[in-house]
């Protein structure tokens, strides 16, 4: 059990029948009244995201998560496949599991696999990934207005907004938490 006063970001936590992760948290001590910490989760099960209040001093539980470095193989119309670089072990995770995080995989990308208890909660991206450029407008020579954008289609799939010098075929370093570019590899 741990006080939510000790909550940090990126800690996980067990309560209401869920596996829950500290995304955002807040001590609020307002002048009139108790103390109290708002929070911001998210459930690892369901991906789901959820604001709550406990009241200062208030306990949960701790959930320890097991996390095995994995390689994704590939996906099989099901699912996504993974395979563990020491035993060479295979892990199928649902596809319904993984919508943010399909965004971002690659064959042959090294990620963290958070395992609860024996069940397989889902896949922990590093926090930025290189992901090359496959479809874009060109960049037209005298476009140099500051801070402007286009939309650029990734290799996953995935499409964001880029600067108007990134070009097709360029090598982008993406943000996998806001989906945003970071910079140009």
């Amino acid at each position: 059990m741990i006080s939510v006063n000790d909550f940090k970001t990126g800690l996980t936590i067990e309560f209401d029948n869920g596996i829950w992760r500290v995304i955002d948290f807040q001590h609020v001590k307002p002048g009139k009244g108790a103390a109290f910490v708002r929070s911001k989760l998210r459930n690892l099960r369901t991906g789901a995201i959820q604001e709550k209040t406990f009241r200062a001093g208030e306990k949960v539980g701790t959930a320890h998560i097991d996390n095995n470095k994995m390689q994704f193989l590939y996906n099989d119309g099901d699912g996504y496949v993974f395979m563990d670089n020491n035993t060479f072990e295979q892990v199928t995770i649902p596809k319904e599991q993984l919508e943010h995080e399909i965004n971002f995989l690659k064959e042959n990308m090294n990620v963290s696999i958070m395992t609860y208890e024996g069940e397989t909660l889902g896949v922990e991206l590093p926090k930025t990934v290189e992901l090359e450029v496959v479809e874009t407008e060109p960049s037209i020579k005298g476009d140099t207005v500051s801070g402007a954008t286009k939309e650029a289609k990734l290799e996953t799939g995935l499409s964001i907004q880029v600067p108007l010098f990134v070009n097709n075929g360029d090598i982008l370093v993406v943000n996998t938490e806001e989906s945003s570019y970071v910079s140009r590899a």
